[in-house]
């Protein structure tokens, strides 16, 4: 299973993705690859809250243009967002600066809030305009934008195993915790507990294993000699240039709206 996701069932293409209906899956996807990258140094660059507040919504934008179901997108934003919450939290106390109240003795500050909001927009923008751009491709789609961006082989071949692998990975694993529910395993605070847990992983480790060595020779079988064979050839176009010019632009102007303020 591939851990993106779309919003209908759509037609497989020649690369085994699936087509894109909005107009924003239809751009080259070493495009978006860039612009995404792009995006992300720029905001992480920037410091004011206008500047800010301006690429989350650049990237809500992008976001609405996708056609990602919102109730799942907004799933995975509270799963991000939940990573960094307990920093975002501690910051106004460890960041020193003007008071802003007093818990049991620690002291929060207006900078350590700022600072913590300021983290909070970029982390956002950033994650949005990747799932934007990025997450509505297609492993194999991905793969292969990343080898014509030229991109180390070995790179791209791990990256595709691990997302074509990941879901078999897991069928094993819960295979394993069946059987040992079957015997009568129950987990607990227990030495007991913890070796076997410690089995599993071992037993996963070693089907992993098993496992790549015949894919390998699976492959080896079907002629395959560490390069990539690309069934569909991706070929900039009029609307890939037009989409590259306006994130240019719109980026250009966040630099030029970040250097402004912070000459004021």
């Amino acid at each position: 299973m591939s851990p993106v996701f779309t919003t209908l069932d759509k037609p497989l293409n020649q690369t085994g993705g699936r087509e894109q209906l909005s107009w924003l899956g239809r751009i080259d996807p070493r495009a978006r690859i860039l612009a995404a990258l792009a995006f992300a140094i720029t905001i992480v660059a920037c410091d004011s809250f206008p500047v800010l507040i301006g690429g989350v919504l650049m990237a809500l934008l992008l976001l609405v243009n996708s056609r990602l179901p919102a109730r799942r997108t907004l799933k995975r934003m509270a799963t991000m967002d939940s990573f960094i919450l307990f920093i975002l939290v501690l910051l106004p106390f460890t960041v020193p600066g003007e008071p802003m109240f007093t818990v049991m003795g620690l002291t929060a500050s207006w900078e350590g809030l700022w600072q913590a909001v300021e983290i909070g927009l970029k982390a956002n923008a950033v994650i949005l305009a990747l799932m934007a751009l990025v997450g509505t491709m297609e492993p194999v789609t991905l793969g292969h934008a990343l080898h014509g961006l030229k991109v180390p082989e070995t790179l791209v071949h791990l990256l595709m195993f691990t997302v074509r692998y990941i879901d078999v990975l897991r069928e094993e694993y819960l295979r394993l915790r069946q059987a040992m529910k079957a015997r009568g395993f129950r987990p607990a605070t227990s030495w007991h507990s913890y070796r076997s847990f410690g089995y599993l992983v071992g037993m996963m480790l070693v089907r992993s294993m098993e496992r790549s060595e015949r894919i390998l020779g699976a492959m080896k079988c079907r002629g395959f000699t560490g390069r990539i064979t690309l069934l569909d050839r991706h070929a900039y176009g009029a609307r890939d240039a037009v989409f590259a010019a306006g994130i240019a632009l719109l980026l250009v102007s966040l630099v030029i709206a970040e250097v402004s303020l912070g000459a004021v």
